[in-house]
């Protein structure tokens, strides 16, 4: 099923033996536009760190609930290892998180299924993750290949695989009142520092492309028709070059239990 962000944020979420909060956020791997981490707010149960929850972890989204299925018990989450509120999501934290639950390490393999992204911040070093927080990506500017055409509300998520399927950008200032879609596929560049986001696409093709509508679903038959106005293949095609490189693995080892 396809989610906004901003909609699944507030939702429960569900242990194996209890509530542990609420969803707070999303980090996602700016390379493959996939979650990476659910961001939790845990009340005052673990007030001093940040508790992050990997796709891998999540049983599914019952929108009629409100909640997220997490398949951890509260000790697990408990004795993870620990991130500073404060501090970004380092290679030395995800390693150590992986091995604690017995997960796969995402970033031993590459392959850039299009998009591309300036390389990281000044002083950064090239081992750390590129992560990126979808409440603070949200009102990142959006260029048209031939100029600007809005910004970026928020994120369409599949959740199902956790790969983030488009971007609703708002073009209030320039086409008012009318939001679209567009798949991170369609992204030519993006500049992090500048708060920018480059599309391949001209602003006449979004200008005349298919209106999002807020508190809709995002059904197939609109995908196909968005995927047809851009005359760019769905990444459910595999037959048409579609194939999906942004889906996060289903298969995973056994977890650290307690």
């Amino acid at each position: 099923m396809l989610s906004k962000a901003k909609t699944l944020t507030g939702y429960k979420l569900q242990s194996l033996d209890g509530e542990i909060g609420t969803a707070k956020d999303f980090y996602f791997d700016d390379h493959y536009w996939t979650i990476r981490y659910l961001v939790a707010d845990t009340g005052e149960w673990l007030v001093s760190r940040q508790v992050l929850i990997s796709p891998h972890s999540l049983a599914g989204v019952d929108t009629d609930q409100g909640s997220i299925t997490v398949k951890l018990t509260k000790t697990e989450i408990e004795h993870s290892p620990s991130l500073n509120r404060d501090k970004p999501v380092s290679r030395q934290f995800e390693q150590e998180y992986a091995v604690f639950f017995g997960l796969p390490m995402y970033w031993g393999f590459r392959h850039d299924p299009g998009a591309k992204a300036e390389s990281g911040e000044p002083g950064k070093k090239h081992a750390d993750p590129d992560l990126r927080s979808t409440h603070d990506v949200s009102g990142h500017h959006v260029e048209a290949s031939d100029g600007e055409i809005g910004h970026v509300e928020d994120f369409i998520i599949d959740d199902e695989t956790w790969a983030i399927r488009y971007l609703i950008v708002d073009t209030k200032d320039w086409l008012p009142g009318k939001k679209v879609l567009i798949s991170p596929r369609w992204i030519e560049r993006v500049s992090w520092s500048e708060k920018q986001v480059v599309v391949d696409l001209p602003r006449e093709a979004i200008r005349q492309a298919p209106e999002y509508t807020d508190g809709e679903a995002v059904t197939r038959d609109q995908e196909s028709a968005l995927h047809r106005h851009y005359n760019r293949p769905g990444y459910w095609d595999a037959d048409a070059g579609g194939v999906d490189d942004f889906e996060v693995s289903r298969e995973f080892p056994g977890r650290r239990r307690f």
